[in-house]
């Protein structure tokens, strides 16, 4: 199973491809479960990349566990969860 992931151009933001178009919320990502469906995802971030829309794009491995969607990758798993640290600890919000 793969999904389609990036870095939208205008803020560095990670998304995700779901069938909304680019959303930051991984849990929404459309998910290939078979080479056609990987092939047309890499088809849309094909022309998401040419049309400056997102960077680094990548079809990243993924499995259901515990019946959600979990990335494979360390680095899939902090660009989808967020930081691995508190970047200003004791400042008020």
């Amino acid at each position: 199973m793969k999904v389609l992931t990036a870095n939208r151009l205008t803020d560095g933001e990670a998304v995700w491809y779901s069938a909304k178009g680019w959303v930051r919320a991984f849990e929404q990502s459309e998910v290939a479960a078979n080479a056609d469906a990987e092939s047309r995802l890499a088809t849309i971030g094909a022309m998401a990349y040419a049309n400056n829309e997102v960077v680094d794009v990548n079809l990243i491995d993924v499995a259901l566990k515990d019946g959600k969607l979990h990335a494979l990758r360390l680095r899939e798993r902090i660009r989808a969860d967020g930081p691995t640290i508190d970047y200003a600890p004791n400042t008020a919000a």
